[in-house]
């Protein structure tokens, strides 16, 4: 009985262990040249975009066992002259470009392309099926 929990014993301090190992946090994800705060003007009002990476932990459950896992994604937010945030996804990105998907009411595509020479980016946003002027300075 002695050896049965000892092993017991020795099985769980490894698995204490694995999450430490296996984990992920923000601040280790390479940056991307639009993270960050952007003061911006869409249509020619202004606006503010903010793009960050959060800790994203995931739990699981089947048959009364749980696993948890540590990963991080990348959120995006963006407010127009003064409004409330609204939810952003970067749904592709290069090392000038982004395409966002806009995640407000209407849902649309946006682009953006960045000059590192001005740290701004200029694209576009849609709106009813139609694009509008988009621009954004970096804030950093």
């Amino acid at each position: 009985m002695k050896t049965i929990q000892r092993i017991g014993t020795t099985l769980l301090a490894v698995f204490a262990f694995v999450p430490v190992y296996d984990s992920a946090e923000a601040s280790t994800v390479a940056s991307q040249w639009y993270f960050g705060s952007w003061a911006c003007r869409i249509d020619g009002r202004p606006a503010r975009m903010r793009w960050r990476v959060v800790d994203d932990p995931q739990t699981t459950c089947a048959g009364g066992i749980c696993t948890s896992t540590s990963g991080v994604k990348v959120v995006g937010h963006f407010s127009d002259n003064g409004g409330p945030w609204v939810p952003l996804k970067a749904t592709a990105s290069g090392s000038t470009t982004l395409s966002i998907r806009y995640l407000g009411a209407q849902q649309d595509n946006w682009f953006l392309r960045y000059s590192p020479n001005t740290r701004s980016a200029s694209g576009w946003t849609t709106w009813q099926g139609r694009r509008y002027p988009l621009s954004c300075s970096d804030r950093r």
